[in-house]
This record gives structure tokens, sequence and C-alpha cells, in this order.
């Protein structure tokens, strides 16, 4: 993988794979297509920050270059957590960020059934 060794590991769940959301935050990246543009965030609440962005109740990017498709998320206790992730991910080259994606979800389909209840 390119440029592995400047990266820290994910935190605690990549895709959500078996974990709660009690007290949980996540941090999600969307894309519009494979490869194509994608908006990393946070939210507490991620199924319903996902049908906001699909829904174009959050007006921003994801709203203007129809940015929908949930591709990748890891949960994270605190929201202190979580936003010290995603100025991270931000700061990554891009094809850093396509590596992870691809690394849990090389299709880059929708993964938004996959988030924990």
């Amino acid at each position: 993988m390119c440029g592995a060794q400047r990266r820290e590991a994910p935190a605690q769940g990549r895709g959500g794979a078996n974990i709660g959301t009690q007290m949980s935050h996540f941090v999600y990246i969307l894309a519009s297509r494979p490869r194509g543009a994608i908006y990393i965030g946070v939210a507490r609440d991620l199924r319903a920050r996902v049908e906001q962005h699909r829904m174009g109740s959050v007006d921003a990017h994801t709203k203007r270059y129809q940015i929908h498709t949930l591709v990748y998320f890891e949960r994270h206790d605190t929201l202190e957590a979580a936003l010290v992730r995603e100025k991270q991910l931000k700061r990554w080259k891009r094809v850093w960020k396509d590596e992870l994606i691809a690394a849990t979800n090389p299709h880059w389909l929708d993964i938004a059934d996959q988030i924990p209840l």
C-alpha cells in the first residue's frame, strides 16, 4: 500500500463490523461514484446524517456534487477521537483515502445497511 508507514491505524471498527452504537461517534466517507468525489464527516447518528445528505438537507459539497453513497465508516467512543480522525483523514493524500475505502469495500458499494442499530 502506498504510504502505509505514514498513516496511523484506523480506529476501532471499519465498515461497522459487529459494533454497537451506544454513545458512539462515527467518521464516515460518502462518494458520488467509485473513485469519484468524496466527503468526509463526523456524526453521532450516522443513519440520520446519511439520510440528510441523501435528501439534500445538507446544503454543501455533498448536495452540489451528488455525493450520497456511504462507502466507509468507523466508530469512535468519543467526539474528540472522531474529530481527530476526521482531520487526519482529510489531510491524507487522495490515493490513501481510496486505498482505505477499497480495503473494506473494494467495489465502493453503499454500506448504509451495515450501520449498527
